[in-house]
C-alpha cells in the first residue's frame, strides 16, 4: 500500500469519525455507562484499509447495538495474532474479529498445523462487508493488455517477473496462475509490503506486478504503468474501464479480496444474528456505499453467515490444490 494511499486511509477513517451523519460520534455514548464493551479484534496495521472499514462500522455500531464499541489491535503475523486472541476470547458476543480473506484463507492453506487455530472449529462466521479487486499492472513498453503482455513475456524469458508483497498470499499465488494460465515462465519477485513494489514498477526496475487494483490505479492514469486486467469475474466499478483476465482470454480462477467479520466458535446465536443486522443495516445506507466507494476504493458486499461460509469454503477448496501444487513452503 503506497505510502500517499496510507495518508488517505487515515483521512478517510478520521472523517468516518467527524462525519456529521455518524451515529456513533461520541454523544451515541450517552446512556451506555457500565453496559458490557464489544471488542472488534484487528490483525493489521493502523492506517491500512482493513483498519479504516473496521473504524467505520465501529463507529457507527454503538447506536445500533446499545453498547460501546472498541477498536483492538493485535498486529502481526498477517493477522494469526488477532486470531489467536479471537480463538481464546469467551464467546459471549463480546469479542468480534474482522479481517481480510488473506488472514483466514491463506494463512489456513499456508501454514495449516502450524497454527493455533482452525478456521471451522474455532471461528464462527458473522458477515461479509466488502469486496475489492485484485489486479495485473505492468510497465508501459510490455504492452497494453494481457495478450501483448504474455507476447512479450515470450519474448523476454530472462526478464519475465512480477512484483509480489511477500511471499505465500493471494497476490504471489494469482501472479503464478496467471502465468501457468497463459503458458509462460513468470517468475515471482518478492517485497517487503506494496510501497516498494510499486516504487520499483513505476521506476521500470520489475515489468509486472499483483496487488490490490486501487494501489494500482494512480499510476495507471497518469500513464506511469498499464493496469492490463483484474482477477474478478466481472468488471469493478470502482474503475469500469479496467477489463477482467477472462475477457482477454487467460482462463484462470477467480478471485477477490474481501473483508469479514468472525466470533468465536459457540457464540450464541442470537448475539451473531444481532451483529450480523446491525452490520446489514449500516451496509444498506446509501451514504455509506457513496463513503466506502468514494473514499476507501472498496465495494459494500453484505453477505449473511450462511453465504459468507459458503464463499470461505470455495476460496479455500479453489486454492487448496494450486497451493499444494505449487510445492510453495513458507520460510
Amino acid at each position: 500500500m503506497t505510502s500517499m494511499r496510507r495518508r488517505r486511509l487515515l483521512l478517510a477513517a478520521c472523517a468516518a469519525i467527524a462525519a456529521p451523519a455518524a451515529p456513533a460520534a461520541p454523544a451515541a455514548y450517552a446512556g451506555m455507562q457500565g453496559k458490557p464493551v464489544i471488542r472488534i479484534l484487528l490483525g493489521l496495521p493502523p492506517g491500512g484499509g482493513t483498519d479504516a472499514i473496521a473504524r467505520y462500522f465501529a463507529d457507527r455500531l454503538p447506536a445500533l447495538l446499545d453498547q460501546p464499541v472498541i477498536i483492538e489491535s493485535h498486529v502481526g503475523v498477517g493477522g494469526r495474532i488477532a486470531a489467536d486472541v479471537l480463538m481464546a476470547a469467551k464467546p459471549d458476543g463480546l469479542t468480534y474479529m474482522i479481517a481480510p480473506n488473506a488472514t483466514p484463507t491463506f494463512q489456513t492453506l499456508v501454514f495449516g498445523k502450524q497454527l493455533k487455530w482452525d478456521l471451522w472449529r474455532d471461528f464462527a462466521p458473522v458477515a461479509g462487508l466488502v469486496s475489492y479487486p485484485l489486479g495485473m499492472a505492468v510497465r508501459p513498453d510490455t504492452g497494453k493488455n494481457a495478450q501483448e503482455f504474455i507476447r512479450w513475456a515470450k519474448s523476454h524469458p530472462a526478464e519475465a517477473t512480477f512484483g509480489t508483497p511477500g511471499l505465500g498470499g493471494q497476490n504471489h499465488f494469482l501472479g503464478m496462475q496467471f502465468a501457468r494460465a497463459a503458458g509462460i515462465a513468470l517468475t515471482a519477485a518478492p517485497y517487503k509490503g506494496t510501497p516498494p513494489m510499486i516504487t520499483d514498477l513505476v521506476g521500470g526496475h520489475v515489468p509486472a506486478a499483483v496487488t490490490l487494483l486501487d494501489d494500482m490505479m494512480k499510476y495507471h492514469r497518469s500513464g506511469k504503468v498499464r493496469v492490463i486486467g483484474i482477477f474478478s469475474p466481472k468488471r469493478s466499478p470502482l474503475a469500469p474501464e479496467i477489463p477482467t483476465m477472462a475477457e482477454q482470454g487467460v482462463n484462470m480462477p477467480f478471485a477477490e479480496g474481501w473483508t469479514a467479520m468472525w466470533a468465536p466458535a459457540r457464540t450464541p446465536p442470537a448475539e451473531l444474528e444481532r451483529m450480523q443486522q446491525a452490520l446489514r443495516k449500516i451496509l444498506s445506507a446509501p451514504e455509506t456505499g457513496t463513503f466506502l466507494m468514494q473514499r476507501l476504493s472498496v465495494v459494500p458486499d453484505f453477505l449473511d453467515a450462511a453465504d459468507m461460509a459458503r464463499r470461505q469454503r470455495a476460496e479455500l477448496a479453489a486454492w487448496e490444490p494450486i497451493i499444494r501444487s505449487s510445492g510453495f513452503r513458507p520460510e
